[in-house]
Order: structure tokens, then C-alpha cells, then sequence
């Protein structure tokens, strides 16, 4: 990330608000609390948004997403629309929309039963015949589609210029955004949080917010409150220009590939698993066998893709939970500590309403949109242990 947000800091600082984690939930909150007049400190271990949030699919959809997370997209979705005032770049987003295929009549089923479950929320989802589907993607979409849903004003963004441009946004307002600062200890003395971070930083707040992402739960864990937080790599993947043939970004329902053509040409693939090659999921990589299958799920999907070539692979590290839900809201263990992790894959749209939602926490103690279902109380805690963080988190 450029300057303004990388700065260098003082060996002993003191905040109203520490976050730890420079994704799209932590720099969005940054932002967010500067808005409402808190100091805010805002600590990343490598580069602000060069984690889940910078290597996604870019796909920005409500569809799909269970009831109880749609009134936190529903929240997101008019944040996007004004992302040039807000952040200072439109990050490539536009509202293509998001068309979720249907492959079978059961899977048509189960998107018309989505669409009536999901009716109070306005998503204005479309129900399209398999005539109608072909009509709008040609002969590139093969023969397995029966159907699907379309959600119009659902859509796509660069992530790799969304997450970092928060980060900058924030620190334009006045956070402070260190980045290379990895988190060593965390210790709560009843009252302040007491954070060592990078070469000898000293930090304290009353607040803190834990939005770590996959590595979230060793610091939640530390405050008596452990979730089965496991990590998860997308294989991604993205071709040569093609001609425009895909209005859409697009989703199968029941799972397995998606992918969605740029204004360039380029069709973004993602589906599958990476593999991890360091032991704490640093760094990873697609490897032969994944993008074997990754490519053939493509071509069986669009045939047209049967010659096209891969001119870049990428994986990044997501951290998910059994439930498919993430962890948002404040501890049951500690004062002054709030959770906003665990995105299962789905954070991208949804985490500018999310660091809106923390902000607001901290700033009165209430959210605006409900997040009852995203409470850390659903899981097992055992009573708190003050020890050192394992390792350097992010």
C-alpha cells in the first residue's frame, strides 16, 4: 500500500480504538470510527488488504446469502455505489449482476424457494428459463443449465484496488495504519489492552477490535472464547482476453465453479482448494491436479472455454467456520474487545457494512442492523487465560 497510510510509529502509543487486521472488515471500521471521532490504530502484519480481502473472486452479490446476513448486505449494498466519495476509486465495481445457474430441476427448486424466502428483502431476483439463459450468454453456456436466478443489481469488483483504497481512506482521515506490524502479545489488565506489535511497538486502548481473519481465533481464544476457525484456500484463476461473452458474474447453485468476465476480456475463474505450503498458511499455491480440475469444471460449464489459455493462478487464506456464519459482535469474556472474523469466503461484499457495524458498537454500544446470529456465544468458552499471543498474528 502507498502513502499516505504506511507511517512510522512511535515506540509507545496510546489510542482510543486498536485493530488488529488491515483486510476490508479492519480498514473499514478504521475508517468508519475516525467518522465518528474516535483515535483509531490500525496494525497489519504484511500489507493492508494483501490477504483474503485482496485475492478474492471480487464478486459482490447478496443472492445466495442465507436470511440472516441479508440485512447486513442489504446495508452494503448503497456503501458500494459510493465508493469513489468515500474511498477515492470505484475500485472497478459495477453492477453487472449475479446469475446462479441452475443444473438440474431439484436445483431450480431450491433457487425458487431462495427467492421466496428471500422476498421482504427487495433483491429483485429474476427466475430465468433455460431459453432465456442461453439467449443472454449464447452458444458459450453448455447444455447443463436448465435455468436460473438472477440478482441485476448484484456485481463485480477489482478487490486488489478495493481493500488497500479503505486503508488509505482511513488513514487520509486521520488513522493510524501500520503496516508490517505483526501482533506478538495481547495481555488485558482489566481496563487497557497492552499490544506488542512489529520492532517494539508498545501500544494501549480501551478497545480492541480482533479482525485477524483466519487468524482470528488464536487471539479470541486467548480471551476464553475458542471457535472451530479452520482456513480455506480458493483455487483462482483468470485467461488470455476473450471476446465479450458473459454479461454476468456467474454461480452455480449447490456449489462448484464461478466466474466473471472483466471490461478487458478476461474471465476470472475460481473454485476448488490450494494447496497451503507454509505451516501457517502464509503463502499458497494452485497446484497442477487443482487447476486440472478447476479448468474442466469450466469447459463443461462453458465450452467456449475449451481453448482458452491461463495466463495467472492464485490462492490466498479464508477462515471459516462449521456454520457457514461469521463472528461479529462484542466478547462475553472481556470489556472492550469485538470480533469481526470468520467470513467463510463471502466477507467481500458485505465488510464495508461490517466495520460500519463495529464502529457503531463501540461508539454506543448497539448496531443498527441486527447481529444476533453472529454472536461468539453460539460456541463453547471455557473460563480466560492471559498468555502471549503463538506466534505473530495479523
Amino acid at each position: 500500500m502507498n502513502a499516505p497510510a504506511l507511517q512510522t510509529p512511535a515506540r509507545r502509543l496510546k489510542t482510543d480504538v486498536a485493530i488488529i487486521g488491515g483486510g476490508i472488515v479492519g480498514a473499514s471500521a478504521a475508517l468508519a470510527l475516525r467518522q465518528l471521532g474516535h483515535r483509531v490504530v490500525l496494525l497489519e502484519r504484511d500489507l493492508c488488504g494483501s490477504r483474503s480481502s485482496g485475492v478474492n473472486y471480487g464478486g459482490v452479490r447478496r443472492q445466495g446469502r442465507l436470511p440472516v446476513q441479508l440485512p447486513l448486505a442489504q446495508r452494503a449494498h448503497p456503501i458500494w455505489a459510493r465508493l469513489p466519495e468515500l474511498i477515492g476509486t470505484d475500485g472497478e465495481y459495477r453492477r453487472s449482476g449475479h446469475f446462479k445457474i441452475a443444473r438440474s430441476e431439484a436445483d431450480m427448486a431450491a433457487l425458487e424457494a431462495y427467492a421466496a424466502l428471500s422476498r421482504d428483502f427487495d433483491l429483485g431476483l429474476q427466475l430465468l428459463s433455460a431459453d432465456q439463459v442461453r439467449a443472454q450468454c449464447g452458444p458459450w453456456l453448455g447444455g447443463a443449465a436448465v435455468g436460473g436466478s438472477l440478482c441485476p443489481e448484484d456485481g463485480q469488483a477489482n478487490p486488489r484496488l478495493v481493500s488497500p483504497a479503505f486503508a488509505r481512506a482511513a488513514a487520509r482521515a486521520g488513522a493510524q495504519v501500520l503496516e508490517r506490524h505483526a501482533v506478538h502479545e495481547v495481555v488485558h489488565d482489566g481496563a487497557l489492552f497492552h499490544l506488542r506489535a512489529g520492532d517494539g511497538l508498545q501500544l494501549q486502548a480501551p478497545v480492541l477490535l480482533n479482525c485477524a481473519g483466519a487468524w482470528a481465533g488464536a487471539l479470541a481464544a486467548q480471551f476464553g472464547e475458542p471457535v472451530p476457525l479452520v482456513s480455506n484456500h480458493p483455487a483462482m484463476a483468470v485467461t488470455e482476453p476473450l471476446p465479450a461473452f458473459l454479461p454476468w458474474s456467474l454461480g452455480v447453485e449447490g456449489g462448484g465453479i464461478y466466474c466473471r468476465q472483466v471490461p478487458s476480456g478476461q474471465l476470472v475463474l475460481g473454485g476448488g482448494q490450494a494447496e497451503p505450503v507454509s505451516a501457517d498458511a502464509l503463502h499458497t499455491r494452485v497446484a497442477a491436479p487443482t487447476l486440472g480440475t478447476l479448468m474442466q469444471q469450466a469447459i463443461d460449464l462453458l465450452p467456449g472455454l475449451r481453448h482458452a489459455q491461463l495466463i495467472r493462478t492464485w490462492s490466498g487464506t479464508e477462515g471459516n467456520l462449521p456454520d457457514r456464519q461469521p463472528v461479529l459482535g462484542p466478547s462475553a469474556t472481556t470489556p472492550g474487545l469485538f470480533h469481526g472474523f470468520g467470513f467463510c469466503g463471502a466477507g467481500f461484499q458485505i465488510g464495508p457494512a461490517v466495520g460500519e457495524v463495529l464502529a457503531e458498537l463501540v461508539h454506543s454500544g448497539r448496531s443498527s442492523t441486527p447481529i444476533e446470529a453472529f454472536a461468539i456465544t453460539r460456541f463453547p468458552s471455557p473460563a480466560a487465560v492471559q498468555t502471549p499471543l503463538p506466534g505473530a498474528h495479523r
